[in-house]
């Protein structure tokens, strides 16, 4: 009978937590950091329009550093996405934290790609990359900033931790090239050599960032104490 309860039970939590989410977005939408996002996506155009607006011929290395340099900027704007002042009040409503920051992604993914298309076509056809690689690039920089964003909230249940994850984001951007392994280049130019092993390696770094995201966002479980585990007898 019990079972035949809790079963039946499982069709109306869901439908609770559906409804809880549907409104959630409104509030959230209002939530999201969209100046940060306009910010980043505002320098990072500049950047990628920087070789046009420079006339003459345009050289690879210059289109490709263009549009690592706006995918950089993106990237540091969304590192604020996951900053919430409310976040004490949100973890309150029967939605899980995973589904709470997969709205807010959600509702930045259209415009994100939209933004993106505009930074690659500002490129001269003469200077642009291999899109699909050079976008690798780009989904990889923004899922690193989600993932360190994920992180500072489940360790720490930071409120606004976009500052220091940005600050993060931007010196490991200077260092990683002057730092990385020549077997590990990255930041190779489109005719290199080495311009296939580096993707296969952007390829790595975003499963690593993905999974990180992934693990990040799921709420910590919480330990029993040792006086809830007790019986009543004290066993």
């Amino acid at each position: 009978m019990t079972g035949t309860r809790a079963a039946g039970n499982t069709p109306v939590r869901e439908a609770a937590r559906r409804g809880a989410l549907l409104q959630l977005v409104r509030p959230v939408a209002r939530t999201v950091p969209w100046w940060a996002l306009a910010a980043g996506g505002g320098l990072g155009l500049l950047a990628a329009a920087l070789p046009r607006l420079s006339g003459g011929e345009v050289a690879p290395w210059a289109g490709v550093n263009a549009l690592r340099a706006a995918a950089l900027c993106f990237a540091l704007g969304a590192a604020f996405l996951l900053d919430d002042p409310a976040r004490q009040t949100t973890a309150a409503v029967p939605v899980r934290r995973v589904l709470r920051h997969a709205l807010r992604c959600a509702l930045v993914l259209p415009p994100a790609a939209a933004w993106w298309s505009a930074a690659v076509l500002l490129v001269p056809e003469e200077a642009r990359p291999p899109v699909g690689d050079i976008t690798l690039e780009a989904a990889t920089a923004l899922a690193l900033a989600l993932a360190g964003a994920a992180f500072a909230v489940r360790r720490r249940g930071a409120e606004r931790p976009g500052q220091a994850v940005a600050a993060f984001l931007l010196v490991t951007a200077v260092l990683a090239p002057l730092l990385s392994p020549s077997e590990w280049a990255l930041f190779t130019a489109p005719g290199d050599p080495r311009w296939a092993d580096a993707h296969g390696h952007w390829t790595l770094l975003l499963g690593a960032a993905l999974v990180a995201v992934a693990v990040c966002c799921v709420e910590p479980v919480r330990r029993r104490t040792l006086r809830t585990l007790r019986s009543p007898s004290r066993t």
